[in-house]
This record gives C-alpha cells, structure tokens and sequence, in this order.
C-alpha cells in the first residue's frame, strides 16, 4: 500500500465537489480516500487548505508472488497457498490435511487443529514469516460448539500479543473438514 500526500505538491488541494460533478477526472485516477477529515468533501467558494491524503494499491502480478511448499497440503483449487505482497503474506484457509497423503490426520477437531497449524506454520515459513508474525486470523468452524477445544489448542501457537481474530460457525467446509483457518502475516523489511 501507498499513502501519498497532495499536500505536498506545493498547497495543491483538490476540491471534492468538483471531483463529484465531473466524474471523467475521478477515472483518470484520482480516487482517493479522505484522512484528512470531512471538510475536504465540502463544497465551497473558499479555497481548501487542509491536508489531503490517499491509499492506493496496486494489483499488478509483478508485486505479488505465490508462495508454494511441499511440506503443506496443496491447493484445492485455482488458488496459491499464500501470496506475499506488499510485505505482507496472505495466508489461504488450511485445513488439517497430512500433506503426503491428502487426508485428514483424523475426524477430531482437536487433531485437525493441530494439523491446521502445523501446515500454516510451514506456509508461513516457506514465506519468510512465522507464527510471532501473524497479524490476523479468521477461523470457519464446521461447529461453534468446539470453540473452546480449538482455543486451547490455538493459543499454544501464537506468541503474546496474539493476533487479531474472527471466528465463525460455516453451513459447511471443503472435504467436509471440521476447521478452516486462514491469516494475514507481516513480513520485517528487507
């Protein structure tokens, strides 16, 4: 992600009414978003001075790349196990597959758990990263009722401060498994 600034292009500022009633201006690629505060979307006769800034991203395939390890369960689909971009690693939702086989370590949420992490662990470092960098999860649980037997079993993975969580209860899960989990790490700079 890029943040820039139009302040700096010499007490440029752009006036947002303006941008709203000639939207072929807004297409050229002045799409920004306001962090600024809600006087900049004001129109006015006065000249606007405050600060502008905006967020980009870029999806262009050259700033992505897909991360790929044997020591993980391969993709099920048209999909990468993880994508780095942007010094951040996007972690696909794992399942608590034996990589060498393709099956499940068993029918128990509690050991497809473990095996869950286990292969995150190895996308992760396959990505440069490890669990210490993870900064958000989110669990699918075939049964919200297991949420205590997955937690005891999570926290043993992730180091203080934990990552940012979201846990959800799913009508169903590829190859009927019992939990899904998939995360967003961040990468130190090279």
């Amino acid at each position: 992600m890029a943040w820039c600034s139009l302040r700096s292009l010499n007490g440029l500022t752009i006036d947002m009414g303006l941008l709203r009633t000639h939207s072929s201006l807004a297409a050229v690629g002045i799409g920004c978003v306001s962090v600024a505060g809600s006087t900049l979307w004001r129109s006015s006769s006065r000249r606007h001075t405050s600060p502008f800034a905006c967020l980009s991203t870029s999806a262009i395939t050259s700033l992505k790349e897909a991360v790929v390890t044997n020591k993980a369960p391969a993709a099920l689909g048209p999909y990468s196990q993880a994508i780095k971009a942007n010094n951040l690693v996007f972690v696909s939702g794992v399942l608590g597959l034996i990589p060498e086989t393709g099956k499940f370590v068993s029918g128990s949420v509690e050991e497809q758990t473990e095996q869950v992490l286990k292969n995150m662990g190895e996308i992760l470092k396959a990505s440069g990263a490890d669990y210490s960098s993870v900064v958000k999860t989110t669990i699918m649980l075939a049964n919200l009722k297991d949420f205590k037997k997955v937690n005891e079993i999570y926290a043993k993975y992730f180091p203080a401060p934990a990552p940012a969580r979201s846990t959800y209860q799913v009508a169903a899960l590829p190859l009927d498994a019992r939990i899904e989990i998939e995360c967003i790490a961040a990468l130190q700079n090279a």
